[in-house]
């Protein structure tokens, strides 16, 4: 059980499966509310979430062990957030779940191009297609026929 809680294959499948909750919780969601508010009110209660499981985890560690360098990317990292966040509940608010998360999904294939072009990561050309096969589900998916 150690080793599986360790594979970052399974934190993947939890994170997909509650990506998943997290459309369909927040079409209902904004429903009747603005969907910047609604984005604040998730914030909330990812931040309360988070500080409870550092708290609970013993996680905390001090602001000063983290470098200069670590702050800029997780500042840069947390105001992209907050904007695919707005941008997401936006989306969520005018269309279906089920055609906006697939396209929210297209950062798979963002992340794929920007970790060859800004990291020097590289996929050999089965990964290659496994990206273009992702870009097409999603679209295909977010089609209205």
């Amino acid at each position: 059980m150690k080793n599986l809680l360790g594979s970052w294959q399974l934190w993947a499948v939890f994170s997909a499966a509650f990506a998943a909750l997290t459309a369909i919780f927040a079409k209902v969601g904004v429903e009747n509310v603005g969907s910047d508010f609604a984005t604040f009110v998730r914030t909330i209660v990812i931040l309360c979430a988070a500080a409870a499981i550092l708290a609970l985890t013993g996680q905390w560690q001090p602001l000063s062990s983290v470098s200069p360098r670590s702050w800029v990317f997780l500042v840069l990292s947390g105001l992209a957030t907050g904007f695919s966040w707005l941008c997401y509940f936006r989306a969520l608010k005018l269309g279906d779940a089920a055609r906006v998360a697939p396209i929210d999904k297209l950062s798979v294939v963002l992340v794929a191009a920007f970790g060859v072009v800004f990291l020097g990561e590289k996929l050999a050309p089965l990964n290659w297609l496994g990206v273009a096969l992702i870009a097409a589900g999603a679209i295909l998916v977010a089609l209205r026929i």
